[in-house]
């Protein structure tokens, strides 16, 4: 862990030797901490649609997944219809120091806005109580002038040497393994006292446009598309049927990539080992990449296919502008997009589970199982079936809606 630190330091010492000009060039610039290294990953989550480019979805449905200390986006009757193209997930800010320090972070998200957060927040904008009657996000971004999220942490206290125990509920929590990383403890003050955590947390919903697309093919392979004016360099095709899984990973360096689909025939660990590489690849170190395996093993590697990609830096960017005062020497973002497919497999597996109320496989697929049927909607020829599946849509997106509003 002394390396971390020593690095940033001998930057500094190598800039100050070799050019005085510049380092004093660069002092009118935001004041900046060589010592403070700043590390984040997190998921952008997205449906393919039928032609394949990310569609609008309720992805705040289903299971609440976080403990009861997290904060959440107060009004329950937005929260629980809202619509958007992306759920962002469990972004986590690291920080490294070998000296006490106090920052202030401020996180703005395009078209969209933050829904969760840890610690306490000094600011959310939009605040959730001004509008809870509105229960989609298309008559919300009418109603708001400015469409852009956004979250502030004034006087966030990074303590290298503490001791403190963090909040933890009594039950399970997949929140808790990003916590096994070396990063340095910090906490906030609050009206309420002091708030202890390894990271700042936070999550969102958006209506921004995702930088990949996917045209299935019958036979269950995919044709992927860059969307982006970055390349992608790293490609995961995912797939799970019960007990069998299987994927392939690849190195993208052209604008459009065709996949077979995987052989069922690999295993956890080998998956898990070649998604820690990808994303040490990218610039996390390795006890993080290992807590966001950790944290999403059970989430992107569920009943489906999908495609997980690295997202472009410059795009992580653009949509998640991120500055920090003092500004960190170094400051790595890696986060991982999640592109769910409606496949042919999954489309057969949910036609199936419909037609024998099979609920058990039906909850396999949880928040994603009304965009499939959407999918299924809009590629049903007989308009009987198109009727009795859309029927079942309406009751089940009644009775998510419902079921979130009493959380």
């Amino acid at each position: 862990m002394k390396l971390r630190f020593l690095t940033g330091a001998l930057v500094v010492a190598t800039l100050l030797a070799i050019s005085p000009r510049l380092f004093r060039a660069q002092s009118s610039s935001p004041v900046s901490d060589p010592y403070l290294t700043v590390h984040e990953w997190g998921t952008f989550t997205s449906i393919a649609g039928k032609e394949g480019k990310a569609v609008q979805w309720l992805p705040l449905t289903g299971s609440a997944d976080l403990p009861s200390f997290v904060e959440h986006f107060a009004g329950v009757n937005l929260k629980a219809g809202l619509l958007g193209t992306v759920r962002m997930e469990t972004p986590v800010l690291y920080f490294y120091t070998n000296r006490e320090t106090t920052l202030s972070v401020h996180v703005s998200f395009s078209k969209g806005f933050i829904t969760e957060w840890y610690p306490h927040a000094s600011r959310v904008y939009p605040i959730s109580a001004v509008a809870p009657k509105y229960a989609n996000f298309s008559d919300w971004n009418l109603y708001q002038k400015h469409p852009d999220g956004s979250i502030d942490w004034e006087s966030v206290q990074l303590q290298p040497r503490s001791s403190a125990d963090f909040p933890r509920d009594e039950k399970a929590n997949h929140y808790y393994a990003a916590r096994q990383t070396a990063a340095t403890p910090l906490q906030i003050n609050t009206s309420n006292g002091i708030q202890t955590e390894k990271f700042l947390f936070y999550r969102g919903v958006s209506t921004f446009s995702v930088p990949f697309s996917v045209k299935m093919n019958g036979d269950g392979s995919v044709v992927a598309e860059n969307l982006a004016d970055q390349q992608i360099r790293k490609v995961l095709f995912f797939e799970r049927r019960g007990d069998k899984l299987g994927f392939r990973l690849v190195d993208s360096s052209a604008s459009q990539l065709a996949l077979n689909a995987p052989e069922l025939n690999s295993d956890m660990d080998s998956l898990k080992q070649a998604v820690v590489e990808a994303l040490v690849a990218e610039g996390l170190y390795q006890d993080e990449a290992q807590a966001m395996f950790e944290t999403w093993g059970d989430s992107w590697f569920e009943e489906g296919s999908r495609l997980l990609y690295i997202v472009p830096r410059q795009f992580v960017d653009a949509i998640l502008p991120l500055s920090i005062h003092p500004a960190p020497s170094q400051m790595v973002r890696v986060f991982v997009g999640r592109l769910e497919l409606a496949t042919p497999a999954t489309q057969s597996a949910v036609e199936q589970a419909l037609v024998t109320s099979d609920s058990a496989t039906l909850n396999r697929y949880g928040r994603f199982l009304a965009p499939i049927v959407d999918v299924m909607i809009a590629n049903e020829k007989n308009p009987a079936r198109k009727e009795q599946l859309q029927n079942y849509l309406n009751n089940f997106n009644a009775t998510q809606v419902a079921q979130s509003a009493k959380k």
